[in-house]
């Protein structure tokens, strides 16, 4: 097999004992995100480029070194979405969403980026983000945080998490910060590593999220940029604590907290764990109140957020809060070739009575004991033999595979409500667990 045809370095297969935790994941941001008024969105996978250089930035790394960009055959620029927000802001835009109305948008899928690779980080990589359009105060930036809380804590229970918020300012003020940021870093240019050097005079503030150590200490004295916000500013920050406080939502203030994209000012948090490594945020957003002008609309306030799924699916494996992989609760088995018809019926008339019920056929022959080997490796509870005594008496032997039970031979018509008594309807929050 060494000629074999191989993944792609950074795009990952999800297999099917991962999948049942994806499910998962989705299915609580799904009921909470509908449970808050977000409606879902789904969108296209490629966007003229166009769009993610002026809404995220051309001077920020994902643009200018991660983005998977090509020209289609008409000659136009096209790019794999890195992230949710531009394409979502796009098509509210285009569809008429934000006329006279503030919509609240949700939206999940994969991303790509030309990254290296690490715990966490893919070059495909899947995230469910929301969007809320058209509403400035601070107590809409709460309450999505408190959704974000409620999604990851209580929903998911992922322990050990930090909640860092920050305000950025609008536009005057981080120019301000911005000007006293560069005067700053000048005189310790020689100190700065080449990445920090290249962002200085294109978007000094990003240098405040540098991971290297000796950046760290440069910046330890930098200005601080609350020291800059205007009154409008300060207020909208503390209006924020106050309505999280009011939430009993615990947070901390990180001054030197930036997100890596253009587009945000004012309020930004992010949701970090110390158990990924160096990638440990993984859920993060902010306010972007001047993106919807940017890109061709009307001044429109807007805030949002995105989590990283494969970093949550690594949280909740590891703190064994991930379902069960999905076995069949029983197996249908089939004495000889002759009964596969009634069989087939079988099989159809128990999953038409009993919708939850996960029945698997074993089909392509065999021997009984080659079948019952195939029924025990599928992780069923319970085998059906379908006979050519039970095919007589209208009837079913119901054998145990986990349990010294033995076994029992019950009418086909007796079958339905046994089955109903051995595996109930699973309740709304095991469905939701479950993805069933």
């Amino acid at each position: 097999m060494s000629d074999a045809i191989q993944s792609i370095r950074g795009f990952s297969d999800i297999l099917p004992d991962e999948t049942p935790c994806w499910h998962w994941v989705e299915s609580v941001f799904r009921q909470e995100l509908i449970r808050y008024g977000y409606q879902e969105i789904r969108l296209p996978v490629v966007e003229k480029t166009a769009l993610f250089k002026r809404a995220i930035g051309e001077v920020t790394d994902i643009v200018e070194k991660e983005m998977y960009t090509f020209d289609d055959r008409n000659g136009d620029s096209l790019t794999l979405r890195p992230e949710g927000t531009a394409g979502c802001l796009r098509a509210a835009l285009q569809q008429g969403l934000l006329h006279n109305a503030q919509p609240r948008l949700w939206y999940a899928g994969p991303m790509f980026r030309h990254e290296r690779p690490q715990k966490g980080r893919y070059r495909q990589f899947h995230q469910i983000g929301a969007e809320a359009f058209g509403l400035p105060g601070p107590d809409l930036d709460a309450e999505l945080i408190a959704l974000t809380r409620r999604i990851l804590i209580n929903g998911l229970g992922i322990q050990n998490l930090r909640l860092e918020i920050n305000n950025l300012g609008n536009s005057e003020s981080r120019g301000r910060y911005r000007a006293a940021l560069i005067q700053y870093l000048e005189q310790h240019h020689d100190t700065l590593d080449a990445e920090a050097q290249r962002r200085l005079y294109t978007n000094p503030l990003r240098i405040l999220d540098s991971k290297n150590p000796a950046v760290q200490a440069i910046i330890k004295d930098a200005p601080d940029l609350h020291d800059y916000l205007d009154e409008a500013d300060g207020a909208h920050f503390a209006g924020l604590q106050a309505h999280l406080q009011a939430a009993g939502v615990e947070f901390v203030i990180n001054p030197r907290l930036v997100r890596g994209l253009d587009y945000y000012g004012g309020t930004v948090f992010e949701w970090i764990s110390d158990n990924l490594g160096a990638q440990g945020t993984v859920l993060a957003g902010g306010r972007y109140d001047a993106l919807v002008e940017m890109i061709g609309g009307k001044p429109t306030p807007a805030i949002g957020f995105a989590a990283g799924v494969e970093r949550l699916v690594a949280l909740v494996t590891d703190a064994g809060h991930a379902p069960a992989t999905e076995t069949p609760h029983c197996t249908l088995v089939i004495g000889t070739p002759d009964y596969a018809v009634q069989a087939t019926g079988l099989a159809e008339s128990i999953r038409s009575a009993l919708p939850w019920l996960r029945l698997q056929l074993v089909t392509g022959g065999g021997s009984m004991k080659a079948q019952l080997r195939r029924a025990d490796r599928s992780g069923a509870q319970l085998a059906l033999i379908l006979g050519e005594a039970e095919v007589a008496n209208e009837s079913v032997t119901v054998k145990s595979l986990r349990a010294e039970q033995g076994q029992v031979t019950i009418t086909q018509q007796d079958l339905i409500q046994d089955l109903s008594e051995r595996f109930a309807q699973p309740t709304d929050e095991r469905r939701l667990r479950d993805g069933v």
